[in-house]
């Protein structure tokens, strides 16, 4: 039996983006409510209240508009796929297709340094998309609930976000150019 289709979310990005953070598609709740990281449980807000000064429980575009004045944008790998329920896993694999990242990158030149929110959205990207220009890539560990990692593991892990670019990256964050 297939599962229906389900579309993504529109980028939070604003014109001073340095960063994007990528997750691989928005969870049940995420796309139900039109929010990026709309569980609860998902730890992306309470690490970006940490990194950014803002409050995890502020209002969604209070949240959206942090993440932009910090150059930060969010986007997810997957603008369309087929999955029951909200994992990963679930994804039937044959079902997904990219975001445009050739436009998103043309648009915003600034966008240099690409964070994955777990290692599904590493790898649907590295499987699906072509970038035209080099970009330093960082895989972190994913903020979702079924990421049993404590929370304060996960904000270290995420800490790299912030780092300032003039510095080499931590040697124990994975990274990599792609041309």
């Amino acid at each position: 039996m297939t599962a229906r289709l389900l579309h993504g979310l529109a980028p939070i990005v604003g014109p001073d983006a340095r960063v994007l953070i990528l997750g691989n598609m928005p969870s049940a709740l995420s796309l139900a409510a039109r929010q990026y990281y709309g569980n609860p449980r998902n730890a992306f807000w309470r690490i970006a209240a940490e990194l950014f000064g803002c409050q995890a429980d502020a209002p969604y575009g209070e949240r959206v508009a942090a993440l932009c004045r910090h150059g930060v944008a969010v986007w997810d790998v997957l603008r369309a796929c087929r999955r029951a329920g909200s994992l990963d896993a679930a994804i039937e694999r044959d079902s997904m297709v990219a975001n445009d990242f050739d436009a998103l990158f043309a648009e915003y030149p600034g966008i240099d340094r690409v964070f994955f929110n777990g290692a599904a959205a590493e790898a649907n990207y590295r499987r699906l998309v072509r970038p035209t220009r080099a970009l330093t890539y960082v895989r972190l560990p994913s903020t979702s609930p079924a990421q049993t990692m404590a929370f304060t593991d996960k904000l270290a892990a995420w800490s790299v976000v912030t780092a300032d670019r003039r510095l080499p990256w931590p040697p124990s964050a994975p990274t990599r150019s792609h041309p």
